[in-house]
């Protein structure tokens, strides 16, 4: 009796151990299960962004999930709306965090909202990859738990404005910007170019975030005598501004900057939108890598989300896979800390859809290559010129 006592006890202390690991592992994960968390603009104009960028997310999930998940735990995505409105993108992430306890986060809105939740975000210390909105404050300096896939706004609009100077070279030049750190963003990389390479600016707009009307702006670049114009715009902007231009019957050489770089947004615009330059890093769906995409998104997407792929689908995909590949390198128990590091040794992994992704000690910021594209109206697509 005494021995099957025994035996029973270290069987129970087994159990327990064994039971002890998992609950004591860090939040979102069980042994058949690990949470990853997401807050985005799904309603408004900015949810076509958002949307596309947490459908990127999903089929890198579902690619993962489909080969038996990360180690034997499948990947369950947890998904908030903020609206684009800051005050919810904070309680998004308080909710995902805190109730659905998710072990990773992913994209994180606008770039406005990616600052405000960042004290939470090193306060908490979950592993986080960011895909949506990449500004230098997410990266610098670089804080331990949070990393960022993409380019800066600021190289994006220097490597565009620096293309358009070289083959407008003597033209005048206008630039409208929103009024918030995006605008400012903009302007900053601008105004670079414009004191390396002494653009002659001849209109500088600024307009209040949520601006529809543009026939008062537009008509004074048109006076301005603009033969190089940057719309600094994201998206419903830059169609109301194009559409204007038409109005006015002129048509200056147009950069766009990669928020408003997607097939609806021309669609929009209709033929005004026909040969604006814009700057990317990721593929453009014209192509073969953009072709391969689809195709894989098909295999494992609704027919219904397909609708909702743009670029931003690219970048949420390319973030997803570096962070399952990072947990997956934990092996059978992973932790924080553990993911953190590995996604610290990220190096060069491919994804198809950009260069390269690389971090390392004290790097948070992927630093993707720029190419520059132009749009096509009749096939409403953008096709690389560099």
């Amino acid at each position: 009796m005494i021995k099957y006592l025994a035996t029973a006890s270290l069987l129970l202390a087994g159990a327990y151990l064994s039971t002890g690991t998992a609950l004591a592992a860090d939040p979102g994960i069980t042994d058949t299960e690990i949470v990853i968390g997401d807050v985005e603009p799904l309603t408004g104009p900015p949810a076509l962004l958002g949307v596309a960028a947490s459908i990127g997310h999903k089929i890198a999930i579902a690619e993962a999930n489909a080969a038996g998940g990360i180690n034997g735990r499948k990947i369950k995505y947890v998904l908030e709306d903020d609206g684009y409105v800051t005050a919810r993108t904070i309680q998004g992430v308080k909710k995902v965090t805190d109730v659905d306890k998710a072990f990773a986060l992913l994209g994180i809105s606008g770039s406005g909202q990616s600052i405000a939740v960042m004290p939470l975000l090193e306060k908490a210390g979950i592993p986080t990859v960011i895909d949506v909105a990449p500004v230098k404050f997410l990266w610098e300096p670089p804080r331990k738990n949070v990393f960022v896939v993409g380019q800066s706004y600021e190289e994006g609009i220097i490597h565009l404005v620096n293309y358009l100077a070289d083959k407008n070279p003597g033209k005048k030049w206008g630039l409208i910007t929103q009024d918030d750190d995006y605008g400012i963003t903009v302007r900053d990389g601008f105004d670079s170019v414009v004191k390396a390479k002494k653009l002659n600016v001849v209109y500088s707009g600024n307009y209040k975030k949520g601006q529809q009307d543009f026939s008062s702006d537009m008509l004074q670049l048109k006076d301005s005598g603009a033969e190089v114009f940057l719309a600094g715009g994201i998206i419903g902007e830059n169609i109301a501004m194009m559409k204007e231009l038409e109005k006015l019957s002129i048509k200056p050489v147009v950069g766009i900057f990669w928020p408003g770089r997607v097939e609806p947004v021309l669609k929009l615009m209709g033929p005004a939108g026909d040969g604006i330059y814009a700057v990317d890093y990721v593929e453009p769906f014209a192509g073969a890598a953009g072709k391969a995409f689809l195709e894989k998104a098909r295999g494992l997407l609704p027919e219904a989300e397909m609708k909702g792929i743009n670029r931003y689908s690219m970048t949420g995909y390319a973030a997803a896979k570096v962070l399952i590949a990072a947990i997956d390198r934990c092996g059978k128990q992973p932790t924080w800390a553990c993911t953190i590091t590995e996604l610290e040794k990220t190096k060069n992994v491919e994804t198809g859809i950009m260069a390269p992704i690389s971090f390392g000690p004290g790097v948070r910021f992927s630093n993707q290559k720029l190419q520059i594209m132009q749009s096509e109206f009749s096939t409403l697509s953008f096709k690389p010129v560099n």
